[in-house]
């Protein structure tokens, strides 16, 4: 049986550093397992790929920040709900959904991202 809160606590720190940290050389290291899979249309499989990807982004967007508002887990899978913030750009609501191996891994990657509307049709809030 997975360790649920270890997996949890591995997908928030490895998200902070690449994300918030600006350092997905070294979440990759920490983290990663043999492979990376990218479901992400936008990211290239493969850890250097998503490396290379990621420092683009800090260095186009510094500043950028993640603030997570839930973490759900089950088995193998994280699924974090995040409020991303990219300076000079739009503000997302995401889902990261993270698959980690036996080891406790992070070996695989979806997301679907959503800009935070001005307006909404009722006032519950998009988080």
């Amino acid at each position: 049986m997975a360790d649920l809160e270890k997996n949890k606590r591995t997908v928030i720190e490895f998200y902070d550093i690449m994300f918030n940290q600006c350092n997905p050389r070294d979440a990759i290291e920490k983290y990663a397992g043999a492979q990376y899979i990218q479901h992400n249309p936008h990211v290239a499989d493969g850890k250097e790929e998503f490396i290379a990807y990621f420092e683009k982004m800090a260095r186009k967007f510094p500043g950028k920040l993640v603030r997570f508002k839930r973490v759900f887990a089950e088995g193998n899978h994280v699924i974090l709900h995040c409020h991303q913030t990219w300076p000079n750009d739009n503000d997302y609501a995401g889902i990261d959904i993270f698959r980690l191996d036996d080891d406790g891994k992070i070996v695989e990657h979806w997301d679907v991202l959503q800009v935070v509307p001005k307006k909404s049709a009722n006032n519950n809030g998009i988080f």
